[in-house]
């Protein structure tokens, strides 16, 4: 597969009720720090795939290098749940998938194979 297969990557920010003001303030810091980027609604529940509450934050390819870095060293105590979206789903949250934190089970069977 090419790396042109790739049209965004998408980070979910997993955390628990204790860790919300946590995953507040890094959301914060990366509103101000990654205006490029599309924050997606807060879950407090699992949804979809996701084992755990989370909000998602979908940027371009142009933002990995100093995305993925910057929450690399400010994460922390929060997990991190990164793919890439090629169009095919299952792959994209397994196979080419980056764990930051404590790895988790996501739930591929409600995934398509492909979009």
């Amino acid at each position: 597969m090419d790396m042109d297969t790739i049209r965004d990557y998408h980070a979910h920010i997993y955390y628990e009720a204790a860790t919300r003001p946590q995953a507040e303030r890094l959301r914060a810091q990366m509103e101000a720090r990654f205006p490029g980027a599309v924050y997606g609604r807060w879950h407090d529940v699992p949804v979809g795939p996701h084992p755990s509450a989370m909000f998602q934050v979908a940027f371009p390819t142009t933002l990995f290098p100093t995305l993925v870095p910057w929450l690399m060293l400010n994460h922390a105590p929060l997990t991190v749940f990164l793919h890439p979206q090629t169009g095919f789903p299952r792959d994209d949250h397994s196979l080419r998938a980056v764990w930051m934190g404590r790895q988790q089970a996501i739930k591929l069977d409600r995934l398509p194979e492909q979009d």
